[in-house]
């Protein structure tokens, strides 16, 4: 299995970890992966990183598709991977949630299944340069003609000579998880843990049939991820992950359209995530912590003593994932899962 390192977004203040970057490099990661929420963005962080490392891919984990047009993820991920030497970028796109989506970006939740589909066409015409970019959309076209439009729109062909760049989605509904095995090359799955290869596998197996050109498992890249925390005292690692679950599964969505609180119910935690959710909101934010059960947390993540941490991560090895991403600023942490996954 490869490794990589997600790095996420910002907290109040910037902080690029480039020392654990590039020591991930030299023990033989394979990629590092950035985030986007509402505060620092996913690409400017890994055209700096571009400029301190020299081969270790760059991963946006995720671009939230309402951030930018399908033409400027495609103008910044070309940029990018033309300044790393070209063959290191690859663009995670996901939809984010209606609150942050009309919130924050200002752009409608609209159907966000035809609006991925739409953008990774775009992107790829666009990549391709085959011909002046045109696309008539069921949520996006080009050029534009809807309301406001000046009637002037001309197709355009990108000036820069653009490498193919893959793109993953984000994804984790069965519409959209059969979708992503249709027209992306790689796949960024939400709430994935070992065991849950049964339930997603029939999906992946009929986007593959609707790609209609032999497509399957082997041309197509799994990408999961895990919090690891290396600690002797399993309980207070667990205890620190907590929070960040009860935010994602509280608060990171409206009660009525929360994907991190329908993966937790769906892994079988449905009266936790029901709690977790009412005591956030209600601003409760302590006792909602405290309601994140232990099991859940420890499903999810690699923690523990070092020798915990590899025998556990035995199940991830064969989950079904071609790659993971180590979701940890813990220098300890890339070191233990560089001897775990046998890196070197």
């Amino acid at each position: 299995m490869k490794l990589g390192l997600s790095i996420g977004y910002s907290r109040a203040q910037l902080e690029i970890p480039v020392k654990l970057v590039q020591r991930a490099e030299e023990l033989g990661y394979d990629s590092v992966w950035t985030a986007e929420a509402y505060g620092s963005d996913a690409v400017t962080p890994l055209a700096y990183l571009a400029a301190l490392t020299k081969r270790i891919k760059l991963g946006t984990g995720i671009m939230q598709l309402a951030a930018r047009t399908p033409a400027n993820a495609a103008m910044s991920s070309a940029t990018v991977d033309a300044m790393a030497g070209g063959g290191r970028f690859i663009a995670g796109i996901g939809v984010s949630g209606p609150q942050i989506v009309e919130g924050w970006y200002g752009q409608p939740w609209g159907r966000p299944y035809y609006r991925m589909k739409d953008y990774v066409a775009i992107m790829r015409k666009i990549f391709a340069r085959e011909a002046p970019v045109t696309h008539d959309g069921r949520e996006i076209s080009l050029p534009y003609t809807g309301p406001g439009s000046a009637g002037l729109a001309k197709p355009l062909k990108s000036i820069l000579h653009m490498n193919p760049i893959p793109i993953y989605l984000a994804t984790g509904s069965e519409t959209t998880v059969k979708l992503t095995a249709e027209i992306a090359d790689g796949w960024l799955p939400m709430g994935f843990v070992p065991g849950a290869m049964a339930e997603y596998r029939p999906w992946l197996e009929e986007g593959f049939r609707r790609a209609g050109n032999g497509k399957g498992f082997g041309d197509f890249a799994i990408h999961a991820s895990v919090h690891v925390e290396v600690d002797g005292d399993v309980k207070a690692a667990l205890g620190r992950l907590k929070p960040e679950v009860a935010l994602y599964v509280g608060g990171m969505g409206h009660k009525t359209k929360n994907f991190h609180n329908d993966i937790m119910v769906r892994r079988g935690f449905g009266e936790a995530a029901q709690r977790i959710q009412e005591l956030y909101l209600a601003g409760r934010k302590d006792e909602a912590i405290a309601a994140v059960p232990d099991e859940w947390v420890d499903m999810k993540s690699l923690v523990g003593p070092p020798a915990r941490i590899r025998q556990r991560y035995r199940a991830w090895e064969d989950c079904g994932a071609d790659s993971l991403s180590v979701r940890s600023r813990q220098p300890e942490a890339l070191e233990v899962m560089a001897a775990a996954a046998r890196l070197n």
